[in-house]
């Protein structure tokens, strides 16, 4: 959104409103929101592992969220969370919010942590993490995000779109009636606006509203709870204790998101150390191949990017050794690739996400020459994935435990038990990230799991190879040289589960990188295949290459087969099970969710059978 200055506000042109209060943003977010809906003593009534969420229409300048987390962090005891859910059609670009929110400098620290966490914005669903408040912003229409919700979700509701005469669709009895199918019974409401229609809408709704003093020259405004009867009216509390099997990627990023939310963790890792299997590569690469048709998985990788680019952030800041945000070149480099590329060229994207190049400005970014035109992804690059997985589970609420084996897994009545030959460890809850080691496991006996092995190639560089500036990615990868070797790969066997490194696995590479990057495959020279090194690791993969992620059976949850998506969608994976375990607001559409989900799949499974 075109964002214009007035009296010196920010106002949208576009609805021609101001974002809030010429009196004080401040004040008016306090007595409007914070105050209207009671939260200073709600927050003060929340118990350790209880969890509160606000639901918002229009997140605009963040300010309302802002004093939200910085309420929740004076006022909320210890082991308590906050879950924040926006929806914003139109976001602000990078550097306006930034002049926006400067208008407050008392909350410049954590101004520049959102900030940060807005330049890795993804069109729909994004969910960041800071401590222990989350925040899930979606940027789509109102009415199209909020059925989307689960029901009984909200505990509060901050209605700030612009004045409901000039920006009518976000004041809809559609929308109103959604706010009030996702909130729990008890959950309260507030608003700027008195309007009479907006009040009736609220009303109807099942909301006992009434009129209360506004704020600066607005004479009123309305709050007010819900008094429709709610089935569910649990307190939400998370589990005390978890176990987490496989300290690859998937396990690491699931316990550091169970552990981020007070519980403890037990880390059980077969290997004497984590990243032993797929996770091990000396490097990995950030290859978010989006898909123009934006199908559940579709959309699921796409917000998968966002969050994962924002957790590296937090966990692995880049730093060209352990982590280098270099960029992402996806070639256009044959036919099937120039046709998923050009569908993307029809849709929008910011450009901080990706931008569409020819091969002139592809050549320039990669620092040589390029055939092809593409895709740049400003955000992509490479990380070194034991190192992530080490910078997450080194957490005091995290106990990794090596050299263990699951032979079995069984509920109690209790919870769960993993053992071993001659160990045996319980927790309220499990999860399984072992990849297809989960089919040794009886309740994942069935699973449609498939072994599928990898090699990748150690490239040595030479001097015209160390141009390379930047990943390029076409049929293969192949990444700047770090310490004199570039990573080119992968292979891909099905249902082959060795690990010897295979010299006609190193010529595939070097075919597969002679024909997307042509003059880099000639830069690196003549390369004898059976004197390289490399790794072959093997990944894990369900029909259609979708994950699995979520509840298999009460109390039980897994992250598998992220097949070589894995350094991509295993941190959003790891959120989505945090959220369900805790009975929090999950990061994602129920949509998505179900498309994700074991339990539902299996489900589908059976009666299609």
């Amino acid at each position: 959104m075109k964002l214009v200055w007035q009296d010196g506000l920010p106002f949208s042109s576009r609805f021609g409103d101001v974002y809030f209060s010429a009196d004080s943003g401040l004040e008016e977010t306090e007595h409007v929101f914070l105050h209207a809906n009671r939260l200073t003593e709600r927050f003060a009534a929340l118990s350790a592992g209880e969890s509160f969420a606000i639901g918002e229409t229009g997140f605009g300048t963040g300010l309302n969220f802002l004093c939200a987390l910085r309420l929740f962090e004076r006022t909320a005891p210890p082991g308590a969370s906050l879950d924040f859910f926006s929806v914003e059609r139109f976001p602000l670009h990078d550097d306006e919010l930034r002049a926006a929110l400067a208008l407050w400098p008392e909350l410049k620290a954590i101004t520049e942590t959102l900030l940060a966490r807005w330049h890795r914005r993804v069109p729909g669903w994004n969910r960041w993490s800071f401590g222990r408040i989350r925040l899930t912003l979606v940027i789509d229409d109102v009415a199209k995000a909020l059925p989307q919700l689960p029901e009984n979700a909200m505990d509060a509701w901050f209605l700030d779109g612009f004045t409901p005469a000039k920006n009518p669709e976000m004041w809809s009895d559609p929308v109103l009636h959604d706010i009030a199918r996702t909130s729990r019974t008890g959950a309260t409401v507030s608003t700027y606006t008195s309007a009479g229609w907006v009040r009736r809408g609220l009303l109807q709704a099942g909301f006992d509203v009434a009129r209360a003093p506004g704020f600066g020259f607005k004479r009123e405004m309305l709050s007010g709870s819900l008094t429709l009867p709610r089935t569910d009216a649990q307190k939400r509390i998370a589990p005390r204790t978890a176990l987490v099997i496989g300290g690859g990627i998937a396990g690491c990023t699931t316990a550091y998101a169970l552990a981020a939310r007070g519980v403890q963790v037990t880390l059980l890792e077969r290997a004497p150390h984590l990243a032993s299997a797929a996770s091990g590569n000396p490097r990995g690469i950030l290859h978010a191949r989006f898909g123009a048709g934006m199908n559940a998985l579709h959309r699921f990788v796409q917000a998968s990017y966002g969050h994962a680019l924002a957790l590296f952030d937090e966990a692995l800041p880049a730093d060209g050794k352990l982590r280098d945000e270099c960029g992402l070149l996806q070639l256009a480099c044959n036919d099937g690739e120039h046709k998923r590329i050009g569908k993307l060229a029809e849709q929008e994207f910011p450009p901080h996400l990706m931008q569409f190049v020819d091969a002139d400005a592809a050549s320039r970014l990669a620092g040589m020459e390029m055939a092809y035109g593409g895709l740049w992804f400003p955000g992509g690059g490479w990380v070194v994935p034991p190192a992530l997985c080490e910078r997450l589970s080194d957490h005091a609420l995290i106990e990794r435990r090596y050299g263990y084996t699951v032979e079995s897994l069984m509920l109690t009545d209790t919870g769960w038990r993993a053992a071993g030959m001659d160990w045996s460890v319980e927790a309220e809850i499990a999860v399984v990230c072992c990849a297809h080691s989960a089919l040794a496991l009886e309740p994942f006996a069935q699973f449609p799991l498939t072994p599928v092995r990898g090699q990748v190639s150690l490239l040595p560089a030479t001097d015209a190879s160390r141009a390379l500036q930047t990943v390029v990615c076409g049929d293969g990868y192949c990444a700047p040289a770090v310490g004199g070797v570039h990573v080119t790969g992968a292979t891909h066997a099905f249902d082959d589960e060795a690990l010897d490194v295979r010299a006609a696995d190193h010529a595939d590479n070097r075919a597969k990188l002679a024909s997307f990057a042509p003059a880099l495959h000639d830069a690196l020279g003549e390369i004898d295949a059976g004197q390289l090194e490399g790794r072959a690791s093997v990944r894990c993969s369900a029909p259609g290459a979708t994950p699995m992620v979520g509840e298999a059976q009460p109390g039980l949850y897994c992250s598998l087969a992220h097949g070589t998506r894995g350094l991509l969608t295993a941190g959003l994976s790891g959120e989505i099970i945090a959220a369900l375990a805790c009975g929090q607001l999950p990061p994602l559409p129920t949509a998505i969710l179900s498309a994700l989900s074991p339990a539902k799949r299996a489900a589908r499974r059976d009666t299609e059978l």
